[in-house]
């Protein structure tokens, strides 16, 4: 494939459906009970789902596809005859981004199927690529100020295309099924439960997206029933099109549940503590901000000796180091130029003259660093920094990995550490006050409750606003605890040898 074809692709978010796969995912359909009267694929692109709902839906009265790109639509227009009932078929070239929906769905009468594989494309993926292919610039996740400078604010195209396929459902009885990514079924089903939509029924059905799309991604079929004064937000998860059994999931206390049987049970254990998991420093600079000790020197990530007072330089450990219990020593260190957020730095010239002078030196790099939280803020400011952030013990995880294993880290060199913004942590004045927090933490009911509201497949699995829902001071909750030895006793024993 050329170039110019690969850009096309990526665009489009151009992943095909067999027809193998759009059979099986209409014969779920019937299965279900779904029997429109209108099917609506609003990419139809090479056509499999027009022709297997054709196939499928023999009492379907109209079948409408939709397609942006013109050599599909002419290929799909000379093999549509070969359908079952052609003549209900009506293709038309259109962008999903342009075209009048409202005036094509006040001209029909009947329940609808939504059926299709929207783009599997981000915004900044467009954006890198320099792609026109997506809706107007908005923040319709309604992302705060600083999510929306970090890059929370990026979202798959079809998440926002399933946003405005719902609005078709506020006055009508129908049904969606469309094959995505299974992060951006979930968002949806979580907007639906926002929106308070009227959903009867969801499901989320994985498929093997190596074997129908190569890609490595988590990929499913997701359905959803539409019914005037119906309320149902708890959806189930299937393994496959084929599995019988599911998992339940649902939406409490603001969060998605991905386990809702395991975190009733556990019910007890949730709440808002006082103890608040933070996460490590952000600078955007690990060229400049972090060093190696070397030959007993410190060195950049450009390679120069850097030659600076140690009053601002803290030890520092990674996500990966926290995952892999590399926690005793390290020869990595950090800049810390505050002791909290917005905290004015031009003391630093007078307190530790070489460490400005460095500063000043590489000031082209962090004058230039692209994040906006930079802006307005002193010079060479970081973030998520605070008082927590020089305690002498953390509990520490990282939030990349998929394992809830919790570490005790203390101080080394006689200084607290300091981690990556890939690790959360509690901090603590004592060692004894970590320790029976840990094994609080170790505990079973406590790494099942966390599992139960965590979605292992996602990049970040474990959340701080997972975290921060065990409330770890209340007397209910420590009654609840005290039935139940730590999961991993022996081995944090071994730790503590």
């Amino acid at each position: 494939m050329n170039s110019s074809a690969q850009q096309t692709k990526i665009e489009y978010g151009d992943f095909q459906t067999p027809l193998e796969l759009a059979n099986c995912v209409c014969q779920k359909l019937k299965e279900l009970g779904v029997s429109p009267d209108i099917v609506i694929e609003p990419t139809c692109g090479v056509g499999a789902f027009v022709e297997a709902s054709a196939n499928r839906f023999p009492n379907a009265k109209k079948i409408i596809g939709i397609e942006v790109n013109e050599i599909y639509l002419s290929n799909l227009q000379k093999r549509k005859t070969a359908f079952t009932n052609s003549e209900r078929i009506t293709l038309q070239q259109g962008n999903f981004f342009g075209f009048d929906w409202k005036e094509m769905l006040s001209n029909l009468d009947g329940s609808i199927l939504v059926i299709g594989n929207f783009p599997w494309v981000t915004n900044s993926q467009q954006g890198t690529i320099g792609g026109a292919n997506l809706p107007e610039k908005l923040n319709f996740q309604h992302r705060n100020g600083f999510d929306a400078m970090t890059g929370k604010s990026n979202f798959d195209i079809s998440e926002w295309m399933l946003i405005q396929v719902g609005e078709w459902f506020k006055n009508r009885n129908g049904a969606l099924a469309m094959l995505c990514k299974t992060s951006v079924a979930r968002k949806f089903l979580h907007h639906l439960h926002a929106q308070k939509a009227n959903v009867f029924h969801s499901a989320i059905y994985s498929i093997d997206a190596k074997k129908y799309f190569d890609a490595s991604v988590e990929a499913c079929l997701l359905v959803c029933e539409f019914r005037e004064n119906s309320q149902n937000y708890d959806y189930d998860v299937y393994e496959s099109l084929e599995s019988k059994t599911s998992q339940r999931v649902g939406h409490r206390n603001g969060l998605t549940i991905r386990d809702l049987d395991t975190f009733e049970k556990f019910g007890a254990l949730y709440g808002n503590s006082e103890l608040k998991w933070r996460s490590g420093v952000k600078h955007d600079c690990s060229e400049v901000m972090e060093l190696k000790k070397q030959d007993d020197a410190l060195v950049n990530g450009a390679g120069e000796l850097v030659d600076i007072e140690p009053a601002y330089v803290y030890p520092l450990l990674k996500g990966s180091d926290v995952a892999n219990n590399r926690i005793k020593s390290t020869n990595r260190f950090v800049i810390v130029p505050q002791k909290t957020v917005g905290e004015p730095t031009n003391s630093i010239k007078r307190l530790a003259p070489k460490t400005w002078k460095y500063l000043e030196n590489h000031a082209e790099y962090l004058d230039n660093r692209k994040s906006r939280i930079y802006r307005d803020n002193p010079r060479f400011s970081i973030f998520g920094v605070g008082s927590y952030t020089f305690s002498p013990y953390k509990i520490a995880i990282c939030g990349l990995y998929k394992t809830l294993d919790f570490r005790l880290v203390g101080e080394l060199n006689d200084k607290p550490v300091v981690f990556d913004d890939t690790v959360y942590f509690l901090s603590f004045g004592t060692e004894e006050e970590a320790r029976k927090v840990l094994y609080t933490l170790l505990s079973r009911n406590v790494q099942d409750f966390f599992s139960s509201m965590i979605f292992w497949d996602e990049k970040r699995p474990i959340k701080t606003g997972i975290l921060n829902r065990l409330n770890l001071q209340t007397p209910k909750t420590v009654q609840a605890l005290r039935l139940f030895e730590p999961k991993n006793k022996k081995r944090l024993s071994a730790e503590e040898r």
